[in-house]
């Protein structure tokens, strides 16, 4: 079983080196936003199983690019490395920022969940620059950047028109005209 999943983590790792994976993982932000918006656990379930599945999703570059090559190597580094409390604390940052985002939006806050959004997105990107070395934090650096910046507009843009909908449909605003 170990030989078994050694030759599975392998597999996904060598995946991972597709950065197509790099620029759809931030875009998981707007399926887990929408069912924290409508309630729905499962939907939220099926959006966490999804995003750490995804990193296995498209196939194995033939030629990974250096920045690549080094980022996931650093990232390598700092996972198979020694765990402190400190390194458990900021490894419950990404978990708790989705968890932020979720609650923000179950509860209707947008406000919160951009904090959550952006503050664990500004926190990731950080780290990376921590954790590799210019190359590889950079080539990290646009995807996570890509993916902030579309996660944003779609729900300032959602938002919005479901604020004007609300004030265009609701009787006050017809009394009024």
């Amino acid at each position: 079983m170990i030989e078994w999943l050694n030759e599975l983590g392998a597999w996904a790792w060598a995946r991972h080196h597709n950065e197509l994976s790099w620029y759809i993982r931030p875009l998981f932000l707007l399926p887990l936003a929408y069912f924290s918006y409508k309630r729905s656990w499962w939907g939220l379930v099926a959006t966490v199983v999804a995003l750490a599945t995804s990193m296995a999703w498209f196939p194995a570059p033939e030629q990974p690019t250096a920045g690549a090559i080094e980022m996931l190597a650093a990232e390598r580094e700092y996972l198979l490395g020694e765990w402190t409390p400190a390194k458990l604390a900021m490894g419950l940052l990404v978990p708790l920022a989705l968890g932020g985002l979720a609650v923000a939006l179950w509860r209707r806050s947008l406000a919160w969940a951009l904090v959550a959004i952006n503050g664990g997105g500004l926190f990731k990107i950080a780290w990376t620059f921590v954790v590799s070395d210019t190359a590889g934090a950079m080539q990290h650096l646009w995807p996570a950047v890509a993916g902030l910046t579309v996660v944003n507009a779609v729900l300032l843009v959602v938002w919005h028109r479901r604020q004007h909908t609300h004030v265009v449909a609701s009787p006050h605003a017809r009394s009024s005209s």
